[in-house]
């Protein structure tokens, strides 16, 4: 696999959920015209989905082999914000897992990024997520998607749970906290980045930092949070 397939579509919802995609000529329009210009008319008119292709998967290759060895194949995956889930299928095309996605349905217009205890926005469409996995390989049998907002969400339990850059990042952890203790067992890991790992070390017996983002704005810390 060389590359993602996205239509112009998905392409602008990559782009809203990781602004990072952008060239340079992108990034000065949201600069000079705000994020409400940038969402509403030139993520939707200006982009280039080859080009945004390519640095997604660029992206989520990187991100895949920083977690890479905490996955085995018989493990059960709950990916919660995973945005068009690039990372999920790459987890799936070594692994053969079965993955359950949770998801916020509806996109903002306004762009907001970072943590916010306050944040409501969102960008994401249950549809879009469906169509990118399906294109791009991911029997429907092999995942699950259930709306954040609006679904009875799954109460099974997980081997395996990522939130990059959504859980603690953009939503307060607080928000899932008694549900993942409902879905988590002793030996289940949790991947999320946060810009508090000292909170996790109160809640979890191990807490790993794999990566840490100096360059941006809030300093995030990918963690792997472990009971055992």
């Amino acid at each position: 696999m060389q590359n993602f397939k996205l239509d112009r579509g998905i392409a602008r919802l990559a782009l809203l959920q990781r602004i990072e995609l952008s060239g340079t000529f992108l990034k000065k329009l949201r600069k000079i015209f705000g994020r409400y210009i940038f969402s509403a008319f030139v993520s939707k008119y200006l982009i280039n989905p080859n080009e945004i292709s390519k640095n997604y998967f660029n992206l989520m290759k990187k991100e895949f082999s920083l977690i890479d060895k905490y996955i085995k194949h018989n493990n059960k995956i709950l990916s919660i914000g995973s945005g068009i889930g690039g990372l999920e299928i790459l987890i799936h095309k070594k692994f053969n897992n079965h993955i359950t996605f949770i998801e916020k349905n509806y996109i903002s217009k306004k762009v907001r990024y970072g943590w916010d205890i306050k944040n409501k926005e969102a960008y994401n469409s249950l549809k879009l997520l469906e169509k990118f996995l399906i294109n791009n390989g991911f029997e429907s049998k092999m995942f699950n998607l259930f709306d954040f907002d609006n679904d009875k969400l799954p109460q099974e339990k997980f081997d395996i749970i990522i939130s990059l850059y959504s859980l603690d990042y953009h939503y307060n952890f607080n928000l899932y906290k008694d549900y993942l203790d409902k879905v988590m067992k002793s030996e289940s890991i949790l991947i999320i980045d946060t810009i508090r790992p000292d909170f996790f070390k109160t809640i979890f017996k191990k807490v790993e930092v794999i990566k840490q983002d100096i360059d941006t704005v809030h300093k995030s810390k990918r963690i792997i949070c472990k009971n055992q």
